[in-house]
């Protein structure tokens, strides 16, 4: 997973609160059968809309959304926050998240930034006042500044600590593979009738890049069949 310390990028203004995942991204949506690919898909009903924020040119680059509380409510869809990290939004700023919405972020590599709400009301106000505003979230310092204000954030330390060192799941699992290793070793000596595991398998440095959705050729012999 990419470290995350600084991140500078157009700060967006969404003025909604009690954000769910089917708003963030819709169920129809969790069908796909790949983990990348889902920015098409980030509030597809609202993007429907010729005014929404994201549709406009100022901020469709934003890499930093400044929302109202209690982002995120509703199902425990991880999907949501693949949706926001394609579409290319590294840091989510708001009051208040859901409780998994939170722990899902940490995971795939976004920042979800705890702020009072009177420190939203002055930023989405900076934001719109400039539309197209770049902001600089600093990890390291837990502190956001746009324009020449700079106000602090909250973030639990464990949190921090995962996404500076760019850590997911299986990376801290790997952390203890020569423990894992040494178990295995001795669960085959001692238990030799049991099933021998697989050795850890390490992707390449590159990550390969993966098509939206695998396409099928329905041209074949069944393609006719009822």
């Amino acid at each position: 997973m990419e470290k995350l310390t600084v991140v500078t990028g157009v700060g967006v203004p969404l003025r909604r609160s009690n954000v769910d995942t089917d708003q963030i991204i819709p169920a129809v949506f969790l069908k796909r059968v790949t983990k990348s690919g889902f920015d098409d898909a980030l509030f597809y009903a609202w993007r429907r809309d010729p005014e929404f924020v994201l549709n406009k040119d100022a901020y469709r680059n934003g890499k930093i959304l400044v929302a109202g509380p209690d982002f995120g409510i509703g199902s425990s869809r991880e999907h949501a926050v693949w949706a926001l990290h394609d579409y290319g939004f590294r840091v989510v700023i708001a009051p208040r998240f859901a409780d998994i919405f939170y722990g899902n972020t940490a995971k795939n590599g976004v920042l979800a930034a705890i702020m009072p709400m009177e420190s939203i009301e002055l930023l989405w106000k900076l934001l719109e006042e400039e539309p197209g505003r770049e902001m600089t979230v600093d990890l390291g310092e837990r502190t956001v500044t746009c324009g020449d204000v700079t106000l602090p954030f909250e973030v639990g330390d464990y949190v921090r600590w995962r996404l500076m060192n760019g850590y997911d799941d299986i990376d801290l699992t790997l952390h203890h593979e020569d423990d894992i290793i040494a178990y295995e070793k001795m669960r085959a000596e001692k238990f030799p009738f049991k099933p021998t595991t697989l050795p850890a398998r390490h992707l390449p440095e590159e990550p390969i890049a993966s098509a939206r959705e695998p396409e099928y050729d329905w041209t074949g012999p069944l393609a006719d069949r009822d």
